[in-house]
Formats: C-alpha cells, sequence, structure tokens
C-alpha cells in the first residue's frame, strides 16, 4: 500500500489536480473525452452516474456552464459544489427509487449520461468482469427512461466476458459509437470507455 501511495502521489495527474484544484485525477479522463468527442454542450443537463467524489461532476458543470445542470449519483454522499446548478442524489442507481429521483430532480430528459462508475471487486477476476458488465448494462438501461433523442453518453467498462454483447447493445441504441482510452488513464489499467453520441431510442417527441 506505501508503494501504491507513494506511485499516486508521484502521478502526473493527481499533481494536476491538486494544482488545478479538482477532486480527482479522473476530472482529466472526461476533460479529454469531452475535448475529443464534444459529448458535453453549453445549457446540457448532465447525470453523472457512480459520481464520488465529484471529479467527472466537476468537469460537467464547467462544461455545460451556468446554463446546464449536473445531477450527481452515488452510494456514497458527494460534498456540494458551490454551483447553483448542481445537485446530488445519495442512492443506487441500480434502484428504480433511485431512478425515479434522478427524473424528478431533472423535471425532464438529460442531453448526456456520464458514468466513471466501477463495482466493488473482489479479486476473483471473472465475477469482477460480470459486475463491471452487469453495471455498464444498468447505465444503459438508464439511458431509456432519463436521456433526451440524441442524447450523448460516456461510460467505462472492462474488455472481457460480456465485452462484445455490451457493445453491440450500445451500438443498437447509438448512431456512432467509439471505444477509447484517454491519455490520463493509467496505461497499466485495464479500462476502457464507450462513448455513444445521437441516442435514437427515445421518442422524437423528447
Amino acid at each position: 500500500m506505501n508503494n501504491w501511495n507513494q506511485e499516486h502521489k508521484n502521478d502526473e495527474y493527481y499533481k494536476k489536480a491538486k494544482k488545478q484544484d479538482y477532486r480527482s485525477r479522473a476530472s482529466f479522463k472526461l476533460l479529454q473525452l469531452n475535448r475529443k468527442y464534444k459529448i458535453i454542450k453549453k445549457g446540457d443537463s448532465v447525470v453523472d452516474l457512480g459520481a464520488a467524489p465529484g471529479g467527472w461532476s466537476q468537469v460537467a458543470l464547467e462544461a455545460a456552464g451556468e446554463d446546464g445542470l449536473v445531477v450527481a449519483v452515488d452510494l456514497n454522499w458527494i460534498k456540494p459544489f458551490p454551483e447553483e446548478n448542481f445537485w446530488g442524489i445519495k442512492g443506487d442507481f441500480t434502484q428504480e427509487e433511485t431512478i425515479n429521483e434522478i427524473k424528478r430532480t431533472l423535471q425532464g430528459k438529460a442531453q448526456v449520461i456520464i458514468s466513471d462508475a466501477a463495482p466493488k471487486l473482489s479479486g476473483i477476476k471473472d465475477l469482477d468482469q460480470l459486475r463491471v458488465i452487469d453495471l455498464a448494462q444498468t447505465v444503459l438501461q438508464i439511458s431509456d427512461s432519463v436521456l433526451k433523442y440524441k442524447g450523448n453518453m460516456i461510460m467505462k467498462v472492462f474488455q472481457g466476458e460480456g465485452y462484445p454483447e455490451l457493445l453491440k447493445d450500445v451500438k443498437s441504441k447509438f448512431q456512432t459509437v467509439r471505444t477509447t482510452k484517454p491519455p490520463s488513464s493509467r496505461k497499466k489499467s485495464g479500462e476502457m470507455y464507450i462513448v455513444g453520441r445521437g441516442f435514437r431510442r427515445a421518442g422524437k417527441q423528447n
């Protein structure tokens, strides 16, 4: 653990996060992804699933601006931001009651869903991969009821069992789909990000 702590503190993006007052080095993943794919625009409503400690929500607030809205959801409490257009929900987004609270908070639908969520890992590789895919499928299912027509999505996933089927499901719901690994993602990490643009499973009246 001491070696991990030392490596973490020496990490380029950890230092940048401290210097630029971001809550997490993960903020740079969304900064880089949004710069490349233009997922979040000014005035957008954004739902951040698995948001704690708030690194992605922080970037989303900057990208959406004061006319946008960021609804952040996590099992853990998220320290609020000073912006009045930030709303934190402490809850399990795999549960219907939490999804209903997201809808009430949005008072409509979101232009963007983002998720850097990861399940609690057991250390058993096959089991953990199933949990990762299951969580990603939940994010995708939430898009059916929360995301506007032509909306966008970014979510984290790990390649392995279930990944090809997940990617196929995303492609069935979005006009364009890309898989990517931003420069700030640790090289030894197996994480990937799926970027879906142009959600097409919601009614056009939305």
